[in-house]
C-alpha cells in the first residue's frame, strides 16, 4: 500500500512520541485478501470504499512497541487513531493487533488468539442480523481479558473463565487489559462517542465497544 489517505489536504500521520499511525485506502491487493479469507463479500453491508486500513503503534504485553492493523469505517477512522494513541500514553497493554483475515474471519479463533479486531463481516453473536463490525464501526480489545458473557452467565472460552469476576488483582499484562467501568481506557473510548458492551443490561460483551 502506498497511498496515505489524505482529508482536508491534512496527511493523517500522527506521532506523539513513538506512537504512530498510518491511514490508508483499501488497496486491491487487500480487498482480495479480505475476499478470500472470508472477511469481506459482496452483499457486505459496507463496501471496502467505505473502509479504511489503519497502520499503528501500540504497546504488547512484554511492555514492547509492536505495529498492529485494524480495518474501521472511513467515518470513524480518525477517533481510531486518536484513542490508539491514549490508550499508548497510559501504557493499556494489548495482546496483538492482527486482521481477521490472518484467521479466515473465524471470529471464535481471533478470541481464541487474544486478537484485537474491528471489521469483519459476519452476524451478530447469537442474531441474523450483521454485526457492527460488518460496518466497521467496532472494535474487540483484548477478548480473553474482556469475555462475552451469555445473559445464563456462560462464558464459551475456556481462557476467559477466571476474568468472569471483573476487579484488578495485580499489575501484570494480563491484569491491567482488563476493562472495568471506570478505568482510563474504557473512559477514552467513551470520551470520543464509543458505547461499551459492559454497560449492556443483560448480556455483557466487555472487549466490545461500537459507534453507531
Amino acid at each position: 500500500m502506498k497511498k496515505i489517505l489524505i482529508i482536508t489536504s491534512l496527511l493523517l500521520t500522527t506521532s506523539f512520541a513513538e506512537f504512530q499511525a498510518y491511514i490508508y485506502d483499501i488497496s486491491s491487493n487487500l480487498k482480495e485478501k479480505m475476499i478470500k479469507n472470508n472477511s469481506w463479500r459482496r452483499g457486505c453491508p459496507v463496501d471496502t470504499i467505505d473502509l479504511r486500513y489503519l497502520k499503528l503503534t501500540y504497546l504488547n504485553y512484554q511492555g514492547e512497541e509492536s505495529v498492529g492493523e485494524l480495518i474501521v469505517h472511513k467515518n470513524i477512522a480518525d477517533n481510531m487513531v486518536n484513542i490508539m494513541r491514549e490508550l499508548y500514553a497510559i501504557k493499556y497493554p494489548i495482546y496483538q493487533m492482527k486482521l481477521v483475515n490472518e484467521f479466515k474471519g473465524n471470529d471464535w479463533q481471533s478470541i481464541e488468539a487474544g486478537n484485537t479486531s474491528a471489521f469483519n463481516c459476519r452476524k451478530a453473536t447469537g442474531s441474523k442480523k450483521w454485526s457492527k463490525h460488518s460496518y466497521g464501526r467496532a472494535i474487540d480489545i483484548n477478548p480473553i481479558e474482556n469475555p462475552y458473557v451469555s445473559r445464563k452467565g456462560h462464558i464459551s472460552h475456556k481462557m476467559s473463565l477466571k476474568y468472569k469476576k471483573r476487579q484488578h488483582l495485580n499489575n501484570s499484562p494480563s491484569d491491567r487489559a482488563v476493562l472495568l467501568k471506570n478505568d482510563k481506557a474504557t473512559l477514552i473510548f467513551k470520551k470520543y462517542g464509543f458505547s461499551w458492551g459492559g454497560d449492556w443490561r443483560t448480556i455483557k460483551d466487555y472487549q466490545h465497544f461500537v459507534k453507531r
